[in-house]
């Protein structure tokens, strides 16, 4: 779903990432853990050309992401890809349910009525179609992050990636969304996710990709990682963690 080989990005002369050489199978959940600086914000980023890269090749979906004769297709390109960020990014005029059915009408261009219809079946998949008449400010942060899973979900996407969806809330809030992406996950939907949440890595990744440096440094399934990390910055990051 998600090819990465050899790619490198530049901000001035700090390296951010460095000879990334990694794939993301349909279905799969990746997690991406690693100390703050590490580059894994900036590498999901760079799926969708929110950031872009100066060596490498990216393909999503067959869709070579770097090819700058598709420069123009850049847009399409994102419509498939379902990002959510840590801060939640939702049109504060506007209902919940006209958040979640903008695109699909204005960009999909779906009838109002079937996109008001999905919007609803979304809306009730992520806990929040009790609030759909409701506006950005008359909701908790968990209910904003989780009407904007809905809102990237309306365009069917492929994928999903997540930057730190859970880092802006209260920690009474983290749960709720993090059940969700649980329920993505179990249902299929193929997911990077960058984390702080140890335990919802230990639970649903498939495969945890370490990064230190702008390097991926370990590739593993959660139960070698969390039991018997094989870097020496892994073991320090979990011992960090552990004492916290």
């Amino acid at each position: 779903m998600i090819i990465f080989s050899n790619v490198q990005k530049w901000y001035g002369r700090y390296h951010a990432l460095k000879y990334i050489t990694a794939e993301v199978k349909k279905g799969e959940v990746v997690v991406l853990l690693g100390p703050s600086g590490s580059g894994k914000s900036t590498l999901i980023r760079t799926v969708n050309r929110l950031e872009e890269v100066q060596e490498g090749q990216i393909l999503f979906d067959g869709f070579d992401v770097t090819s700058t004769a598709r420069h123009q297709d850049v847009n399409e390109l994102r419509s498939r890809v379902g990002f959510v960020f840590q801060q939640f990014n939702l049109f504060p005029h506007m209902s919940a349910l006209d958040n979640v059915t903008l695109a699909p009408i204005h960009v999909k261009g779906l009838k109002r009525s079937h996109a008001r219809e999905l919007a609803m079946t979304l809306l009730e998949r992520v806990g929040m179609r009790h609030k759909a008449g409701s506006f950005p400010g008359q909701l908790s942060g968990g209910q904003q992050q989780r009407v904007a899973i809905a809102r990237a979900l309306a365009m069917e996407p492929p994928a999903m990636l997540f930057d730190e969806p859970t880092s802006a809330l209260d920690p009474e809030m983290v749960g709720e969304v993090l059940s969700v992406m649980r329920d993505l996950a179990n249902d299929g939907m193929t997911m990077m996710c960058v984390t702080h949440e140890m335990n919802f890595a230990r639970e649903v990744a498939d495969s945890i990709w370490f990064m230190d440096g702008g390097e991926i440094v370990e590739k593993s399934t959660p139960e070698v990682f969390f039991s018997n990390p094989t870097h020496d910055r892994a073991q320090r990051f979990l011992a960090d963690r552990s004492k916290r």
